[in-house]
């Protein structure tokens, strides 16, 4: 998988990504992180890539010219995936990160200032993601949210795919809890079920955690979850979460 990302912040880019599980992943080549800035681009001496608004208005709007000639100097292909990091975007979620896990190249392009020139989004034909109803000053913390999240879903990533199997909303739940030594700390103990050997029951256990926390914490994606479930393991299971409930 090859990342672009189009930025006029490439050290936050290639810091980030010069450490942990990301290196990882870029040191046994699963991944590629390249930057690119707009600023490398403009035909303005003082590298200017943002001007005024027509029309009037507070801020500053990135301009056409830096960011179409900074795109088209990226290669690609009919299958490149092109993001542009927005508050406007759809909300970015594990599916998204799932489905963007089977292309083989995205090209992500970070605002900044009061946002883009609409022509940008128009000419690059790109899909607008956002990680959340809030502003943030710049895309490169979202575009760095991408990476790492989708990153994980790529086969050989993780070492072990169950690592990401399990993540939170990785089949729409919440993850269950974990623990580790020693078995008691402060008065507080490990489940005995974990110690116990039986991983039978230590994955029924751990499935119950899921639909209890899940519950608990979002009950929208409880909900999402038993409205679409057919497994019949799972429902028994939802019963005995929902009976424990009213109890």
């Amino acid at each position: 998988m090859k990342f672009d990302v189009l930025t006029l912040f490439p050290d936050m880019i290639n810091q980030a990504c010069s450490h942990s599980i990301i290196a990882r992943g870029v040191h046994n080549g699963i991944i590629c992180v390249n930057t690119v800035n707009p600023r490398d681009f403009t035909n303005d001496k003082h590298k200017k890539v943002d001007d005024t608004p027509y029309g009037g208005g507070a801020g500053m709007v990135l301009m056409c010219q830096p960011y179409f000639d900074a795109f088209d100097s990226i290669e690609k292909d009919a299958e490149t995936e092109v993001i542009i990091l927005s508050p406007q975007g759809e909300t970015f979620s594990q599916k998204i990160s799932c489905e963007l896990s089977q292309k083989k190249h995205i090209i992500m392009i970070c605002g900044h200032y009061e946002g883009f020139d609409e022509r940008i989004k128009t000419y690059t034909k790109a899909r607008e993601i956002s990680v959340g109803d809030y502003v943030l000053t710049g895309g490169e913390l979202p575009a760095l949210c991408v990476i790492d999240s989708v990153s994980r879903n790529i086969e050989g990533f993780l070492g072990k795919l169950d690592s990401a199997h399990f993540d939170s909303f990785s089949d729409g739940l919440l993850e269950y809890p974990q623990y580790t030594k020693p078995r008691e700390y402060h008065g507080m103990k490990v489940p005995d079920v974990l110690l116990s050997g039986n991983h039978s029951e230590i994955d029924k256990w751990r499935r119950k955690q899921q639909f209890l926390i899940t519950y608990k914490k979002r009950k929208d994606l409880f909900e999402k979850f038993k409205k679409n479930c057919n497994s019949k393991n799972d429902i028994k299971l939802l019963n005995e979460v929902l009976k424990e409930i009213i109890d």
